[in-house]
């Protein structure tokens, strides 16, 4: 699967507002689609943080693990991150209305997805 098959799959999420895979290493996006108006660039940018930041704190914690997606809970949204199996520098994100979400059927799709996506 490809970027653009990637992007594609995560917008066939229902309640889905924005989708992205963006390179951590340096905030790029790779791919992205909005349906609503969501300021994709600054979503990357600030998530690339969150990803880093992360990280970061799994090195200081000596955590020798990946991580496998991350959850972030907004009272009307939810925000979902997921790297790429085989490089997690690469990261899928998507950002989901709560109200016309499964928020089950979205983690599943957005991991099922990294998982097949070549970069």
């Amino acid at each position: 699967m490809n970027i653009n098959e990637a992007i594609a799959e995560f917008i066939s999420i229902e309640g889905v507002i924005a989708a992205m895979v963006v390179d951590s290493s340096n905030g790029m996006i790779l791919g992205a689609k909005a349906i609503k108006d969501f300021d994709t660039d600054m979503a990357a940018a600030g998530n690339t943080e969150v990803v880093q930041a992360k990280r970061k704190t799994m090195k200081m914690l000596a955590i020798d693990d990946k991580i496998e997606d991350m959850l972030i809970t907004l009272g009307k949204q939810f925000h979902l991150i997921a790297p790429l199996a085989s490089n997690d520098e690469v990261f899928g994100y998507i950002v989901v209305d709560r109200k016309g979400a499964n928020l089950g059927m979205a983690r599943a799709k957005i991991r099922a997805t990294m998982d097949e996506l070549m970069v």
